[in-house]
């Protein structure tokens, strides 16, 4: 017996998910799953971990979201956030830059950020084949229309699903959490699968890697409400049901459904790709007529080459000629000559209008950075092995750093965004843990200053720190770790001429710049 999860949300789904895409990897693997799909909340943001977690294990990996259909609202403030679920999968890198711009657009459309706009409408138009789609879990469309409108409007349902997805694109979700309507419900939507020539599939809507995860969903659970646990009760799942399951108990639990186990497998099998075939794609650099990126590249080293060197055939520095041809021969080799005119036109930016800059790292082991004023450090000179920079050894492009005068760093930002359009610019995202201060502000409802005393009157055990959090409360220890919130990380900036094809971007706080949702 074989099964793979297709429905499971990290703790990238904030204050939803309680586990790390690792943890469930770990857990999937000690179940002997064939395959796991992250689906977090209108994004694509746990798939880069749940890549690197799984990869050389031998699971599939899934990548999907599982979207909010209309005027998209705020997840918190609310025991139980609106909107209709839907599922997402992405078949196919083609699949996954299709549904990575979809929420992107999402995102853009819903004008507030963590409020994405989705409509079937708009999806229609994106998805072209490279999805499939699962149904959704209670307040999927189906499960909303049968309990709302019974089995008609369930049937109406499904057939809009399969007008704009396509009958072979879509499967009807089964889930079992032992609540007491759960055999009825998916006897109704099994029934209607059938009816309408789709498959029905199993999932268990997972929430955590293990039942032990229960306790921390609850909590996060009260503080996305804003409620405390004691008032919550009635929202929250009676037991620890939505954790990852073995295929022989998902078997036994479906045994009713035959097939909707098996069908979880193909589907995986279908879905699996590896994500490194995801890559951005730098936007071309305008550059004079006559000139492509290397030919302009060229003639702006060499001009900054005569400044730190002097003419070629008397160079200051022995060697500095021959070493700045080779590293042009490297870059041009690799592909690189518009990554770096893209660092060398920000630097430019930067002392043109005053603003103090500093390449740093490893780029100082280049001549060429050199030349061009991104660094300050005579690599030359000073016998730096340029090949730990770049090399044709190593994958990826170079990584130069440059630091920006924090006072004026927005400005930089700006340029960026007017420099390379809405589209192709956005800020990344630093992903925020609980600690314990923050734990018991969450938890407790403490203020900043309470949590100090607190902090400062509990006995310490020698050698202990208060930051490790080991002697707190019981619900204020699962917290610590815990994924809190995202937020953009300072001076962070992503350029790409299909950055949306990559990572969805969500929207700052008071600004019309966006950041791309995921800890890059």
């Amino acid at each position: 017996m074989a099964y793979a999860e297709l429905h499971a949300h990290s703790n990238f789904s904030f204050l939803d998910g309680a586990s790390h895409p690792a943890e469930l990897v770990h857990e999937a693997l000690r179940l002997g799953l064939t395959g796991l799909g992250i689906t977090d909340h209108d994004g694509l943001y746990g798939v880069v971990r749940l890549a690197e977690a799984a990869r050389g294990t031998g699971l599939l990996t899934v990548f999907g979201t599982e979207i909010s259909l209309g005027r998209g609202s705020a997840r918190t403030g609310t025991p139980d956030p609106g909107g209709e679920h839907l599922v997402v999968l992405a078949r196919d890198p083609r699949g996954y830059a299709l549904l990575s711009q979809a929420v992107a657009e999402a995102h853009l459309d819903g004008g507030l950020k963590g409020t994405p706009t989705f409509s079937l409408e708009k999806l229609a138009g994106w998805h072209q084949g490279h999805w499939t789609v699962l149904t959704g879990c209670r307040r999927g469309p189906l499960a909303t229309a049968l309990t709302v409108e019974g089995p008609s409007g369930a049937a109406r349902a499904l057939d809009r699903l399969i007008e704009v997805f396509g009958r072979d694109r879509v499967v009807v979700e089964l889930w079992d959490h032992g609540e007491p309507i759960d055999t009825a419900r998916n006897d109704a939507l099994a029934l209607l699968a059938v009816e309408r020539g789709v498959d029905p599939v199993a999932t268990n809507n997972v929430h955590y890697a293990t039942p032990a995860g229960f306790p921390l969903a609850t909590t996060l659970a009260a503080i996305r409400a804003g409620r405390p646990l004691a008032t919550l009760d009635g929202w929250l799942p009676a037991s620890s049901s939505a954790c990852l399951r073995g295929p022989h108990e998902q078997a036994r639990r479906f045994a009713r459904w035959p097939g909707a186990v098996e069908r979880t497998v193909d589907i995986a099998t279908d879905c699996a790709f590896d994500l490194r075939l995801v890559a951005p794609r730098l936007p071309d650099f305008p550059v004079p007529e006559g000139h492509d990126e290397q030919s302009w590249l060229a003639e702006l080293v060499r001009q900054g080459a005569l400044e730190r060197y002097g003419p070629r055939h008397t160079e200051r520095i022995p060697g500095a000629w021959s070493r700045i041809d080779h590293e042009l021969e490297v870059i041009a080799a690799l592909g690189f000559p518009g990554y770096f005119l893209t660092v060398w036109d920000i630097v430019t930016f930067c002392r043109r209008q005053d603003i103090f800059c500093q390449g740093r790292g490893s780029a100082a082991t280049s001549a060429v950075c050199y030349a061009l004023g991104i660094t300050n450090v005579d690599a030359v000179a000073l016998g730096l092995l340029f090949e730990r920079f770049l090399s044709p050894a190593r994958d990826g492009p170079p990584d130069i750093d440059v630091d920006i005068e924090s006072g004026r760093r927005e400005e930089v930002i700006r340029y960026v965004y007017e420099r390379y359009g809405r589209l192709h610019a956005a800020q990344v995202a630093n992903v925020i843990t609980y600690r314990t201060r923050s734990a018991l502000r969450d938890v407790g409802g403490l203020r900043v200053d309470h949590v100090m005393g607190l902090l400062r009157l509990w006995w310490i055990p020698a050698g202990m720190s208060p930051e490790r959090g080991a002697y707190v409360s019981y619900d204020h220890r699962l917290m610590v770790g815990a994924l809190a919130a995202e937020a953009a990380r300072a001076g962070a900036v992503a350029v790409g001429e299909d950055l949306g094809t990559v990572e969805p971007w969500i929207r700052r706080y008071l600004s019309d710049q966006h950041i791309l949702g995921t800890e890059m």
